[in-house]
């Protein structure tokens, strides 16, 4: 098989799955965002698929990173508070990973333009501006990394760049993986009334999440930072 026909079955398949995604997402995203937005509702709901209720558990995963309206914090929670810390993990990383390998090849593949007129659109100039830097790597991290930067319409944009998709999908899995520990142990803590431990890792991520909103800009900056490279960025 040619290279030229792989990368056509390839690009076929892509649109097949984006395209049963948006249609499922458009049909069940009212409920699926009434369902998510309980622990006790989301988790009764896991737990009565029997078998298959890890595989729909991935799935809403994989929705949450494709589509921004599906709450990914709650997800993350979610899958502590059914699964334990080390189930729970498994299967929110995995779904993270195979939606941002979804946005990532949909954007290198067929939707390329579709992203750069959102980018136009939207006030997301300082997105278009990282693309073009020489440390682009360094400040996808450190985006990745610090709570509350948007994080999910990264992915597309990053395909619009040559960043290698190896090099892509380790920076995001290593830079993400922090938050995803601590969000799976809140639910782990939660379910099994754990309190104390709840309040430590959440008053730990609130100030994270407090300090990088406050020095987010100063962090890009100074990472990022290249004597040849005089660019500023700004953070939305």
């Amino acid at each position: 098989m040619t290279k030229s026909r792989k990368f056509l079955i390839c690009k076929i398949l892509l649109i097949i799955v984006g395209v049963f995604t948006v249609l499922l997402a458009l049909k069940y995203l009212p409920y699926i965002l009434e369902l998510t937005m309980s622990l006790d509702k989301f988790r009764s709901y896991i737990v009565s698929l029997g078998s298959l209720g890890s595989i729909v558990f991935i799935f809403f995963q994989i929705l949450q990173t494709v589509i921004a309206p599906i709450p990914g914090e709650v997800i993350q929670v979610a899958g502590g508070y059914i699964y334990g810390v080390t189930l729970g993990l498994i299967y929110t990383t995995l779904g993270m990973l195979l939606g941002a390998i979804i946005a990532f090849y949909f954007t290198r593949l067929i939707g390329g333009s579709f992203i750069e007129k959102l980018l136009k659109r939207k006030n997301s100039k300082w997105m278009m501006d990282i693309m073009d830097s020489k440390k682009f790597s360094i400040i996808l991290f450190i985006i990745f990394l610090v709570p509350g930067l948007p994080k999910d319409f990264l992915i597309y944009v990053a395909g619009l760049t040559p960043i290698k998709p190896l090099r892509f999908f380790g920076i995001l899995i290593i830079s993400r993986f922090p938050w995803l520990l601590a969000s799976v142990s809140i639910g782990s803590n939660l379910h099994y009334g754990n309190y104390a431990s709840t309040i430590i890792i959440s008053l730990i991520a609130l100030i994270s999440f407090i300090l990088g909103m406050l020095y987010k800009d100063k962090l890009i900056n100074k990472f990022s930072y290249d004597k040849n490279d005089q660019d500023s960025y700004k953070v939305n």
